[in-house]
């Protein structure tokens, strides 16, 4: 995904101010190609929209500590064009395992019908990212000189609780696993992570820390869900390197990653039933 983050032009806003309001409590009407069209802040489609944006930042941020959520979308524009939506956006967000305000975002989205979304983004954050920085670094130098693997399982667990020990494992799993939600998500499908089933550290001898990930994804409106085993390589204050292969509860072998470096690819459906054991 390099080179899809930008900043956006100080007009942003101003489109978004000078678009009439939505009309509440009426019908929504086909958007004419090519017009940019104003949506209700609570409209689906927005907060979608946003959602896999905060799914491109959680990935290219890297942070365990520093994760993004939607708190809200403040205003949101759709323009169609000629196979593809774009959505306008600015939206504020809060800490995902803090759970408190912490900045907000404009966006541009553009769902592309074969392609996974093109993002270009820029996050204006109140709080001193420096404190979640200190304790990403402090979370990995525990990992890179541990002597013995870490294998947690089932973060949550079934009763919905995680433990605190696990918090910033489960922060790790979860910005590995934005780049397949993000990836995979269209104008009418999105995912959320259900349940980190595995998570398993691989030792190494160079600076980078590395973990067997495996995921259940929730994808709505379907309600189905896909499972990836995600290989995933964290050096911190580089980018986030990873691979996956996932499978559908209904279709089998579905997709795989082959773009970064990792151990996941060409992993058959028998040693990832095994991989476990």
């Amino acid at each position: 995904m390099p080179g899809l983050q930008a900043a956006l032009p100080a007009a942003f806003l101003l489109l978004l101010s000078s678009l009439p309001p939505a009309s509440a409590g009426k019908r929504p009407q086909p958007v004419p190609p090519g017009d940019i069209h104003v949506l209700d802040p609570n409209n689906p489609q927005a907060a979608r929209a946003a959602q896999v944006a905060l799914q491109y930042e959680n990935f290219d941020r890297a942070s365990p500590h520093g994760l993004l959520r939607l708190l809200e979308v403040k205003k949101a524009a759709v323009k169609i064009t000629t196979g593809s939506q774009k959505f306008y956006l600015y939206f504020t967000v809060v800490s995902y395992i803090y759970e408190e305000y912490i900045g907000s975002c404009i966006s541009t989205v553009v769902f592309q019908k074969l392609a996974p979304p093109k993002v270009y983004s820029k996050c204006v954050l109140t709080q001193d990212e420096k404190q979640f920085h200190e304790k990403d670094k402090k979370f990995y130098e525990s990992l890179r000189h541990r002597r013995k693997p870490i294998i947690v399982y089932n973060i949550p667990d079934s009763y919905g609780n995680i433990d605190r020990a696990h918090i910033a494992l489960w922060g790790l799993a979860i910005c590995g696993s934005s780049k397949i939600m993000f990836e995979h998500s269209r104008e009418d499908l999105s995912y959320n992570v259900a349940q980190v089933k595995a998570v398993k550290q691989e030792l190494r001898n160079d600076n980078a820390v590395e973990f067997q990930i495996l995921v259940v994804f929730h994808e709505t409106p379907t309600q189905n869900t896909k499972t990836c085993h995600l290989n995933l390589t964290w050096t911190i204050g580089q980018p986030l390197k990873e691979k996956h292969i996932c499978t559908s509860d209904n279709h089998g072998l579905e997709d795989g990653s082959g773009q970064d470096s990792g151990s996941a690819a060409g992993m058959s459906h028998e040693n990832e039933r095994n991989f476990w054991e």
